[in-house]
């Protein structure tokens, strides 16, 4: 019985040492699922920030921007193709998300750029940023900070992923 006990102990310890993925937050229509970015190197000056957002209303909403004490500036990007090279570029009218619609915000992709970076972003460590949506407003959300060169959020027991019917 001893023995049991000292087991689930060492498990909890470990498991409550581990990270915790961002929560997901929900307003209005707008569901917003593990948001995330990745680890900054010393000095760096930008740092891009990655969610899924779904949106369950029956209006459209538009993310125009946002907000975070880490950056001088919070942008809604765009990554695409042209002529085999990649371009950037900000959003200038946000980004639209349509009713019933899913849109993903990852590496490569639409994301949100923080701009003047104040300091480094650190594995394992969370950033705390606004949201401003056209419609829904202002949504406070937690980013968790993954590993430079992460291409998506590192699944934590428990949690389900958008769009998968498993737990990871």
């Amino acid at each position: 019985m001893i023995r049991v006990s000292l087991i689930a102990a060492a498990v909890c310890a470990v498991l409550s040492a581990t990270p915790a993925l961002a929560d997901d937050v929900t307003v209005g229509g707008l569901k917003i699922f593990a948001p995330w970015t990745r680890a900054t190197p010393k000095g760096a000056a930008v740092g891009g920030g990655y969610m899924t957002i779904t949106n369950t209303g029956s209006a459209p909403d538009r993310l125009i921007g946002g907000a975070a004490d880490i950056a001088a500036r919070f942008e809604v990007h765009e990554m695409s193709m042209d002529n085999g090279v990649m371009k950037m570029r900000e959003l200038a009218n946000g980004l639209e998300i349509k009713p019933g619609e899913k849109v993903e915000l990852k590496p490569g992709s639409y994301h949100v750029m923080f701009m003047g970076l104040r300091q480094q972003l650190i594995q394992g460590q969370n950033v705390k940023a606004t949201l401003q949506f056209e419609k829904a407003g202002k949504v406070d959300v937690v980013f968790s900070i993954e590993g430079l060169g992460s291409q998506s959020p590192a699944p934590a027991s428990g949690h389900t992923m958008p769009g998968m019917n498993m737990k990871h």
